[in-house]
């Protein structure tokens, strides 16, 4: 999606410079904030289509961030880690962030990861769509993205809406941790199977009558998950 607006929210000028760069010649508005204060400032004023958020940040760090965007909608996150930070990479999964690049990282993957996300939230039709599917009191419909529980509409991620989209078209079949890394998220070194983890629990939370005993996505165990319909 060209033209899109991004939010750059990186301390370390180099990097910070660069992405805005790379972004720039791939045709995107970018706009750049040193720390997590001046990130508040420019997201108050307007809401970019995608931020690209390095979780360790001065005066407020990524995570207070997410949790600022998470409370006011569900604008698309990249989140930049370091290899070692991966309990905080975890906590930024869990309260919404939509995918991470660990550093040192290439411009051009995350120019790639970035088009991959704007092309899923404005409305892209996942492969095999054909309509909403309903499931007892959940309805899942992959042309505009929405999900239906009980009547109420539910607030999904990117990768969380294409996690649940792939299960539910294959009920029944088990996936393992790998393969859903594979088909949802792509073959990447540095995303850790705890990922698959970490979005299963956050779907379980938002669409299960009691997540602590599911209805819809089911633990096999010392394999990984399967959607029973």
């Amino acid at each position: 999606m060209s033209e899109a607006s991004i939010l750059v929210v990186e301390d370390e000028p180099s990097i910070g410079e660069v992405v805005s760069i790379y972004l720039k010649r791939a045709g995107y508005q970018v706009s750049l904030a040193r720390d997590g204060e001046a990130a508040l400032v420019a997201l108050a004023q307007r809401l970019p289509d995608l931020v690209v958020l390095d979780l360790m940040l001065p005066k407020l760090d990524g995570l207070e961030v997410t949790r600022w965007l998470r409370a006011r909608g569900d604008t698309p996150i990249i989140m930049l880690t370091a290899r070692r930070e991966e309990r905080d990479r975890i906590a930024g999964l869990e309260m919404g962030a939509d995918d991470y690049v660990v550093k040192p990282f290439s411009p051009q993957e995350l120019v790639s990861r970035v088009r991959a996300v704007l092309r899923r939230v404005h409305g892209s039709p996942l492969p095999g769509a054909d309509g909403p599917a309903v499931f007892e009191n959940l309805k899942i419909d992959p042309l505009t993205r929405l999900v239906e529980v009980a009547g109420r509409e539910k607030t999904l991620s990117v990768k969380e809406f294409d996690l649940l989209w792939l299960l539910a078209r294959h009920p029944r079949q088990v996936f393992t941790r790998e393969q859903l890394l594979d088909r949802v998220w792509g073959l990447d070194d540095y995303i850790d199977p705890s990922t698959v983890t970490v979005h299963v629990r956050r779907l379980r939370e938002k669409i299960e009558p009691n997540p602590a005993n599911p209805r819809y996505i089911l633990t096999v165990w010392g394999i990984g998950y399967k959607f029973e319909p």
